[in-house]
């Protein structure tokens, strides 16, 4: 099996969706902090020595550095057997969902709770648009997974790990409570909480962790 070192900070998503599909399926790995706050990835030695890209995660396999989280975790399912679907059509669910994700809803999540919870000052004015473009996105994925367990059917799969990942953390930074505005996901949730193996982020991930300002910025939307 691959020697795996992840660089990651604890409160990256999409550095939790590796973690979380490496342990789900049954693999160990080096957890390599980085001191995001600090601007370390912005640094020419980083981007020369670990990700030209200047973005976190970085998945290291056997000593190669691999970047950008959703061909990972389809690598990763194909090498694994696991979370990649059976039939083209599921594949092709899988895909859907997932470039949604990345195009749409965890590109605004991921966003809107940085400048939320981890900004002293957040505009409000773009702190509006941004929820209002995610009440969309949403609104979308509740109805979804209301009548349909799973991203692609019946079955995990990673775009449902791509699409939780920033859904999942505690609502004091995303400024949602699911279980009152969009029970479906609350649901989903819990559905993927439920998996043998998994962890939450702040459980898989360790390290220093961002200074957390939500308590002075915008109230929580119920």
């Amino acid at each position: 099996m691959p020697a795996y070192r992840l660089h990651y900070f604890p409160e990256s998503g999409n550095s939790y969706k590796l973690a979380l599909m490496l342990t789900l399926c049954g693999q160990s790995f080096e957890p390599i902090w980085t001191d995001f706050a600090a601007g370390v990835t912005r640094t020419p030695e980083w981007r020369a020595t670990v990700n030209a890209m200047g973005e976190i995660p970085v998945l290291e396999a056997d000593g190669v550095k691999l970047t950008q989280t959703a061909p990972l975790l389809l690598q990763l399912a194909e090498q694994y057997g696991k979370f990649g679907g059976d039939t083209p059509a599921e594949k092709y669910e899988i895909l859907r969902w997932l470039f949604w994700d990345n195009h749409k809803l965890t590109g605004y999540m991921a966003t809107y709770r940085f400048m939320r919870s981890f900004t002293r000052k957040p505009n409000p004015q773009v702190l509006t648009h941004f929820r209002r473009r995610l009440d969309d996105f949403l609104g979308i994925l509740d109805q979804h997974v209301k009548v349909s367990a799973f991203a692609a059917g019946d079955q995990p799969s990673v775009a449902d790990f791509s699409m939780m990942a920033y859904l999942h953390f505690p609502a004091d930074e995303t400024g949602y409570d699911f279980a009152a505005t969009h029970p479906g996901i609350r649901a989903w949730l819990d559905r993927i909480a439920s998996l043998p193996g998994w962890r939450s982020a702040y459980d898989l991930l360790p390290g220093q962790r961002l200074t957390h300002y939500a308590k002075d910025g915008p109230p929580l939307h119920a």
